[in-house]
């Protein structure tokens, strides 16, 4: 485990996956990251890579070729290594294996990295194509927070307020975690009642908003965790049904539509890197 911290925030960071591990809160001595209970959810914060979601019949088609892929990728079951470790920063780094080329035929390095800056966590990521073609991927976050804050609340205590009124198009999946063209609306004014069945058909997923930062407040006192993801264009919001806590799920890309295969190349959200070249993208996450 790595651990940095300042005179607000303490992080900690495991190498499996580069995965968030606490994200602890001095001031109120408070930890607001989710501690991987397996009785609900057994994961912090996972990053997800190359793919977002499922895809149809868990596999990615490239050229014609079938490639066994699980959901949301293989970079948070992987083993990263820690390159830099500063008192305030942290960079983790996985590249091709044996077993990446049996999922994703690319080579590549995907970094993480962690940096506290007074109140805000700046989550970057970066991903560069270091073989001879053209590269197809998705990328992004999957952080938990603990929901309420305190003991002496509940979860119907809490709202996600999102930075603008406006209304929230909700795009529906399925029972096997594939969209399937159905939509609703949550929110008229951007503002989010959190109670348990708000979950019951599984997450909240916005392909359309105009926010690009929300928060997670309670209606009992004025500290908030709020979340910035102005590169994301698709975002979750989940959880299992009862439990304590909320995902806040900033991604590039999404899962299949049912009954709409395509070429991962074609794959919807996906983004294209060209050989040599690198990509990189950043969310906030600041406590107040």
């Amino acid at each position: 485990m790595h651990t940095i911290q300042n005179s607000v925030l303490r992080i900690s960071v495991s190498s499996k996956g580069a995965e968030l591990n606490s994200l602890y809160h001095k001031p109120s001595a408070t930890e607001h990251l989710w501690q991987a209970d397996n009785k609900w959810w057994g994961w912090h914060a996972p990053n997800l890579f190359p793919v977002i979601g499922r895809c149809l019949n868990d596999e990615i088609v490239l050229d014609n070729t079938k490639y066994a892929i699980e959901k949301h990728g293989f970079a948070r079951h992987s083993t990263f290594q820690c390159v830099v470790e500063k008192e305030d920063e942290l960079h983790f780094l996985l590249t091709q294996n044996g077993t990446t080329t049996k999922s994703f035929p690319f080579n590549f390095n995907f970094k993480i990295c962690y940096r506290i800056i007074d109140n805000t966590l700046v989550q970057t990521y970066q991903i560069e194509n270091t073989g001879n073609s053209t590269m197809y991927f998705s990328v992004g976050a999957h952080p938990a927070f603990n929901v309420p804050f305190y003991a002496n609340e509940s979860f119907e205590d809490y709202t996600i307020n999102f930075e603008k009124e406006e209304a929230l198009e909700r795009h529906h999946i399925n029972a096997e975690g594939f969209f399937d063209e159905r939509k609703s609306i949550v929110s008229l004014n951007g503002k989010i009642n959190l109670h348990p069945t708000l979950f019951k058909d599984d997450a909240l997923i916005f392909k359309n908003q105009q926010s690009k930062t929300l928060s997670i407040e309670s209606r009992n006192h004025k500290q908030k965790l709020t979340v910035n993801f102005g590169d994301f264009p698709y975002l979750g919001i989940w959880t299992k049904e009862g439990a304590p806590f909320v995902c806040i799920e900033p991604w590039l890309g999404c899962a299949d539509t049912a009954r709409k295969p395509s070429s991962f190349n074609d794959k919807e959200g996906i983004l294209t890197l060209e050989k040599g070249k690198i990509f990189s993208t950043k969310f906030n996450i600041a406590i107040s």
